[in-house]
């Protein structure tokens, strides 16, 4: 069965990475659609009771679930998920709606999956299960008061006790949400910007949001403070690719190639498999003058992504280097 890196799922799904990145640690960790590797872990910020893992054991499921493949289930999955939040329905809901499910309905596969709207008002979440609609947050949006429900509505069950996430990091999330939104045009970099600091100011310790709070600092022809975001995110994770890679970037341009190399060796060992991190060092290795080890980038970026951007450049560097030398 084919599957897909992070960066190839977020292409096809047409989302930023950093977006399908967080989902997948949050809401998709609930879900699962995931690898067995890391089946059994809850990765979100306030999911993990004290005592259930070590900080090693914690590293080492977060980093198994970021570097896990999507296979095409897992993008119909996504997709499901997409389509929900197109419709208003919020992640932090949808997640909710998932852990309802699994709690009460262990044997439904792909519950994020099954899950739909109902109903020409909109903005009721049902899935169908032995030719029954039940509606996982029942409780909250069914009103039978005054009278009976109807024959067709979908039937409520009980929401699970369970731990809920303090509402400062819910609201943090639809910032992060909002932010992600608002990010990739000119035109609503503003609007990203204040969605990301909001998001920041209730959850300090949300690296995604210093990250892409800088990358939007830095379309906006603001290094400056965008460098201090990626490097406030590398204090909270210092093995987060996005931010190494955004900070080699922006080094690079400031005439910092060493410490530009570094960085991206950095981001090289956390995810080996990211293509455009192979183009950036293949080009720094030739303007270093270590041409050998720019070739050994441009091999592994045609491995990758040998239909890309940039293969054709990686071919024709490649072929240079074959050409016969001229001798007098």
């Amino acid at each position: 069965m084919s599957t897909y890196s992070l960066l190839d799922a977020a292409s096809i799904l047409k989302v930023s990475p950093a977006r399908l990145r967080n989902w997948k640690r949050t809401t998709l960790a609930h879900s699962d659609v995931q690898t067995d590797a890391a089946s059994d872990v809850h990765l979100g910020k306030n999911d993990v009771a004290a005592g259930d893992h070590t900080p090693v054991d914690d590293r080492m499921a977060e980093k198994a679930l970021l570097q896990s493949d999507f296979d095409f289930r897992d993008l119909v999955c996504v997709r499901a998920m997409l389509t929900l939040v197109d419709q208003g329905i919020s992640v932090r809901r949808i997640g909710r709606a998932i852990a309802v499910l699994q709690e009460n309905l262990p044997d439904l596969d792909d519950p994020l999956a099954a899950l739909r709207l109902w109903g020409d008002e909109g903005g009721r979440i049902v899935v169908e299960h032995d030719g029954v609609l039940i509606e996982p947050e029942g409780q909250m949006v069914l009103d039978f008061s005054g009278e009976g429900a109807k024959e067709n509505d979908p039937a409520p069950i009980a929401k699970p006790a369970s731990k809920e996430a303090p509402q400062a990091h819910e609201e943090a999330m639809s910032l992060f949400e909002r932010g992600c939104q608002l990010d990739s045009e000119p035109t609503t970099y503003n609007d990203a910007m204040v969605a990301y600091r909001k998001c920041i100011e209730l959850d300090p310790t949300f690296a995604d949001a210093h990250c892409n709070l800088g990358a939007v600092l830095y379309n906006a022809g603001k290094p400056a403070p965008a460098r201090r975001c990626f490097e406030r995110c590398l204090e909270l994770d210092s093995r987060h690719v996005q931010a190494h890679f955004n900070l080699a970037n922006l080094l690079e341009e400031e005439g910092c190639d060493e410490m530009a190399m570094s960085h991206y060796r950095q981001a090289l060992r956390s995810d080996p498999f990211y293509a455009e991190l192979h183009v950036n060092m293949a080009l720094l290795y030739e303007r270093l003058k270590s041409s050998s080890s720019g070739r050994d980038h441009w091999r592994r970026y045609l491995q990758l992504d040998p239909a890309g951007a940039w293969s054709e450049v990686a071919r024709q560097r490649l072929d240079a280097d074959k050409s016969p030398k001229r001798t007098r």
